[in-house]
């Protein structure tokens, strides 16, 4: 038999240079995903919740009509209810910031994989060991870069939430006819103009899918992250589980699908009047 290879061990000393020599740039980073937190929340949490509720309800009767509406508010209301108003705040701040930072970064390796075979043959197997690595085992490295709080979860989360903007852009891009960009390139437009004004116009319903699912495995991560210190609904669930209240447990794990069906209906309405 062959030795084992001492891969825990690199992989511990890879972590602990990163540690050692990357600690200002990790500050950095945890500052700014801090703050991005800390500004979705003290928004969300400035707002009176009927009046929030009350926005919510115009954007989902603006994409859905009044049956929309109606269900956005019921399921609001309910969770004002129940207690949980404050908490889910904290947890919608979470997510979006999530979502944020994986569009950022996502749609443009999406496009960059269009763009480059060497680099979508590059990106493509990060992203598959991204997506199929426990979701729990990115909890690890995150504490140890960024200690305990919203900052790890959030980080976390980017990465379990961000494969599927980048595989969707990508395939959104790919999938505009050929003979579409040939007519643009006719008229003499750059490359820049073809995409803005061509190829993500026709792409958008294929890339606010990848969004769309960026947000609904942002929303499962954050819940997770709640173990190491992320705040929210995520915590109310894990402090349930660990005492045995199956009540409140409940409860929270419903506040959690209230705000899942909201934002998937967002943004699946979104994508259909783009469309």
């Amino acid at each position: 038999m062959f030795p084992k290879l001492p891969l825990d061990h690199w992989v511990e000393s890879f972590v602990d240079w990163l540690s050692a020599n990357l600690s200002g740039v990790f500050d950095f980073l945890s500052f700014v995903i801090n703050g991005l937190v800390e500004s979705f929340s003290t928004a969300l949490h400035a707002i009176p919740a009927l009046l929030l509720v009350a926005i919510f309800a115009a954007i989902a009767f603006k994409l859905g009509k009044w049956r929309m509406a109606a269900l956005t508010v019921i399921g609001l209301l309910l969770i004002v209810n129940l207690g949980f108003w404050n908490e889910t705040m904290d947890t919608l701040a979470l997510v979006l910031s999530s979502a944020f930072i994986s569009v950022v970064f996502g749609i443009p390796l999406g496009i960059l994989c269009s763009r480059s075979k060497a680099a979508a043959q590059t990106v493509t197997p990060v992203l598959d060991f991204m997506q199929t690595m426990p979701a729990f085992v990115y909890l690890i490295p995150a504490v140890m870069f960024f200690g305990l709080g919203v900052v790890p979860g959030v980080i976390a989360s980017v990465i379990f939430a961000v494969p599927p903007t980048i595989r969707l852009t990508h395939l959104g891009i790919r999938q505009v006819p050929s003979e579409l960009g040939e007519a643009a390139d006719a008229f003499g437009s750059t490359p820049a103009q073809k995409l803005l004004k061509v190829e993500l116009p026709l792409a958008w319903p294929t890339i606010m899918a990848g969004i769309n699912q960026t947000i609904m495995l942002s929303l499962s991560m954050v819940v997770i992250a709640s173990m190491i210190g992320a705040q929210g609904v995520g915590a109310s669930v894990y402090r349930a589980v660990t005492q045995l209240k199956i009540g409140e447990g409940f409860e929270a794990g419903l506040a959690v699908v209230i705000v899942a069906i909201i934002l998937d209906r967002f943004t699946q309405r979104m994508m259909k009047s783009k469309r």
